[in-house]
């Protein structure tokens, strides 16, 4: 058998470094959460977060449906987060289907609640429309909704980036520069779509900064806890699936055991790659579930906080 340099050269580093051992918990992580829709749901939901909150994250957002449909349990949802936990919370917001002053309305109530993190985003266009619109008298896109909040109260700002692009972007350079003016507007930061490729989001950043992007941008991950899930997701918002990905997961679906410690290890190898790319924060897109995200942290060094011994009483 021939062996090729190649495989020498993966040979050597495999074992060279032990596993994960160069990241050894020096990254910063944050948590993505959906409302409930139902009881069950929100006692799930309270299990990720009791389950994630010891990992002391940077913060935990919180999503907002299309059109306000999830108004009021995200508002409920990311008060009890603001209100029983000590991890900040971010509430996201649209501009979807409502005047400005419904928008400014609902980012104040989160201030009294609490809330100095929005994660301000332009929307999806409600169900049945084909394209987005913008409301008459409400913000026409993200960029405006940031420079919106600015005016209302000093929020802490996140918005979103497409390492892939936007779907409704005509190219790179349309995007990288609605990204730069969301940011221009009063952003602090930007939190990108998930990706499969570490080398996807290098080319990204890379793009961004040659734009003269400086701000930090945080990956999005995407941890796989159902393949044909994540496939009508990558459909939609234009992230590629990479046809070593497919087969991996091929043949896992009657093995939900075995998909998710495949899914842990892929996810983490891509954290691991990023790291050493000189990413040191991550955002999980948790779908409400905290045992995948909370293995691949693990994998990455990022441990619960010790619990603190109480003086028994005198």
């Amino acid at each position: 058998m021939t062996i090729s340099v190649n495989q020498l050269e993966e040979a050597r580093r495999a074992l060279d470094a032990p596993l994960y051992a160069d990241v050894g918990g020096d990254v910063e992580v944050s948590f993505e959460f959906s409302p409930p829709k139902t009881d069950k749901a929100e006692e799930n939901l309270w299990q990720s977060i009791e389950t994630l909150c010891p990992l002391g994250p940077r913060f935990l957002s919180v999503t907002y449906g299309a059109g306000g449909s999830t108004r009021d349990r995200t508002h409920a949802t990311v008060a009890r987060i603001a209100r029983e936990t000590s991890v900040p919370a971010a509430a996201h917001l649209t501009c979807v289907e409502a005047t400005r002053e419904e928008i400014d309305a609902v980012a104040s109530e989160y201030w009294a609640a609490g809330v100095r993190h929005i994660v301000a985003l332009r929307g999806d266009p409600p169900a049945g429309a084909a394209d987005y619109i913008p409301h008459p008298g409400g913000y026409e896109n993200a960029a405006a909704l940031v420079a919106g909040l600015r005016r209302l109260h000093p929020f802490e700002i996140s918005v979103a980036a497409y390492p892939e692009m936007h779907p409704n972007s005509p190219d790179q350079a349309a995007d990288l520069d609605n990204l730069k003016r969301k940011l221009d507007a009063g952003a602090n930061r930007a939190i990108t779509q998930f990706f499969f490729e570490a080398e996807t989001f290098f080319r990204y950043r890379d793009a961004a900064a040659a734009a003269g992007i400086d701000a930090e941008i945080v990956p999005g991950i995407m941890p796989i806890g159902s393949f044909a899930g994540v496939q009508r997701m990558a459909a939609m918002c234009n992230t590629a699936v990479p046809g070593w990905l497919v087969r991996l997961f091929e043949g896992l679906d009657d093995h939900p055991g075995a998909r998710q410690l495949v899914a842990a290890t892929v996810a983490a190898e891509l954290c691991r790659k990023l790291y050493a790319g000189g990413v040191e924060q991550l955002h999980f897109y948790t779908m409400n579930k905290a045992e995948l995200s909370f293995a691949i942290c693990h994998l990455l060094g990022v441990r619960a906080a010790p619990v603190q011994a109480t003086a028994a009483a005198a």
